[in-house]
């Protein structure tokens, strides 16, 4: 994750940058020359802070469809000289995604820019997988010789070749190339690459340097700490953590504690982990210690095995770290959130409002605190919790935000809730269409009808909307 450059909330730019459902009306509202430029601006540097996992690509090009908006910027975008310089897939990912809902759509220019770039951009397999979806045979066919020229004919050619076989989302337009009828040198060469590529897989499968049967304690807890010499980010821990539950019997219970308390990072991090999965006595005190270690790999995992544990005892020592100012404490806030009882909800809610104070909107804990305002359906929690809706960068807290503002709000059936209906994430809008109460507003009802007939909505928001007037929803 990154810190994107977000603009304030209330303006045109940081509501699109949001996501928001708002950010598309005021869009539609504003004058068009302002709202096509903050999209661009959106498009051109994606404002997402976890680009994998949040949303954009449709609610952009929905906009760009009801703006009739021009793809002279994508195009500048795309093939700009730093295209050959940021080989990183997220510099272009967003555009060639609207794109591709753009082509759905019926846009014909975004399908020939895609198939431009897919022939000559550096992130030509992104582009290539958006054109599997949607492009024809034949113009997938004549394609074919501008990607496959990206692979010299060697054995160094032909490794890269086999890696993008083995590697691509939608195999589609590979396996046109290997068509005979295509060309019989190029479909050799494709079958050649999908058998390479099969091999790869199978290869990888039998490929491990990992612990063998037979290994004692000791030789788990080395191979730990070796990972974390060679990679620091590494999570091998996690899976020596694995292994001793494996190999470790009950007379092992003292070493492991002793690794747990005096060993190296690897070993303690290995150990705390175990101790904490097997509801260890000696665990929550190791726990405590080891979260103020200045070895930052031994203080994560303390806090991570923390996390994974469930039993009362957990529980009660959450209560108690609560308040503390570190990652152990937000790590027992998170855990009373999702697992308190309802007498924790002031602890929760203390913790929710400390939050946002001190770290912000954005604050990773955030995530469970708000599911546990929700749950707990702590109405009090309503101010902040609507705060952090309008706040947040990320998209997928702030569709948290509305479930919790759903279970804690008497208001957001009328408020929120029609906002959601043009949210970016799938599940905000699902949300929406189940809660909104009052069907008077136009725009509501011309909404729900576009989302039950547009093909590029996902079949949960449709059913969403179905549920609330009948089969035929678009007949409101």
């Amino acid at each position: 994750m990154f810190d994107p450059d977000i603009a304030p909330s209330g303006t045109l730019l940081g509501l699109l940058q949001r996501g928001r459902g708002d950010g598309t009306l005021h869009a539609l509202a504003a004058p068009r020359a302002e709202a096509l430029a903050a999209l661009n601006r959106c498009v051109r540097a994606d404002p997402r802070r976890d680009w994998q996992v949040e949303n954009r690509s449709l609610y952009y090009a929905r906009l760009y469809r009801d703006l009739d908006g021009g793809l002279e910027e994508i195009e500048q975008h795309l093939f700009h000289p730093d295209d050959l310089l940021d080989t990183a897939e997220e510099r272009t990912g967003l555009a060639l995604a609207v794109l591709g809902h753009l082509a759905a759509y019926g846009r014909r220019d975004a399908l020939l820019l895609l198939r431009r770039y897919a022939a000559t951009g550096t992130n030509w397999s992104w582009a290539l997988d958006e054109l599997a979806l949607r492009d024809e045979d034949t113009a997938l066919a004549v394609l074919g010789q501008a990607v496959l020229a990206r692979f010299p004919a060697d054995p160094e050619g032909d490794a890269a070749l086999a890696a993008a076989v083995r590697d691509a989302f939608e195999p589609r337009p590979w396996r046109i190339w290997a068509d005979e009828r295509q060309s019989p040198a190029t479909a050799a060469r494709m079958r050649a690459a999908w058998e390479r590529s099969s091999f790869d897989r199978w290869q990888r499968q039998l490929r491990s340097t990992g612990p063998r049967p037979g290994w004692s304690v000791r030789e788990v807890l080395d191979w730990a700490q070796e990972g974390l010499d060679l990679h620091p980010v590494q999570q091998r821990p996690v899976a020596a953590a694995r292994c001793l539950t494996a190999v470790a019997g009950p007379e092992d219970r003292l070493e492991i504690i002793e690794a747990a308390a005096f060993g190296t990072a690897g070993a303690r991090a290995t150990a705390l982990r175990y101790l904490a999965e097997h509801d260890d006595p000696q665990a929550l005190d190791l726990i405590e210690t080891a979260a103020g270690d200045p070895a930052e790999p031994v203080a994560e995992a303390a806090v991570a095995a923390f996390e994974r544990m469930r039993g009362p005892a957990a529980l009660e020592r959450a209560r108690a770290w609560v308040h503390r100012g570190d990652a152990l404490g937000a790590a027992a806030a998170g855990m009373l959130a999702c697992r308190g009882a309802e007498y924790d909800a002031a602890l929760v809610l203390g913790a929710l409002r400390r939050t946002v104070r001190t770290e912000g909107p954005d604050a990773p804990v955030l995530w469970d605190l708000v599911d546990g305002a929700g749950r707990l359906a702590i109405r009090c929690a309503a101010p902040v919790l609507r705060h952090v809706y309008r706040e947040t960068s990320s998209s997928h807290l702030r569709g948290r935000a509305a479930r919790a503002l759903a279970a804690t709000d008497p208001s957001f059936p009328a408020g929120f809730a029609v906002e959601c209906l043009w949210d970016c994430e799938e599940s905000t809008r699902e949300l929406g269409a189940h809660h909104h109460a009052a069907t008077a507003d136009a725009r509501v009802v011309q909404q729900l009808r576009r989302l039950a007939a547009d093909p590029a909505e996902e079949a949960e928001v449709q059913t969403a909307v179905r549920s609330r007037f009948g089969p035929d929803a678009t007949t409101v």
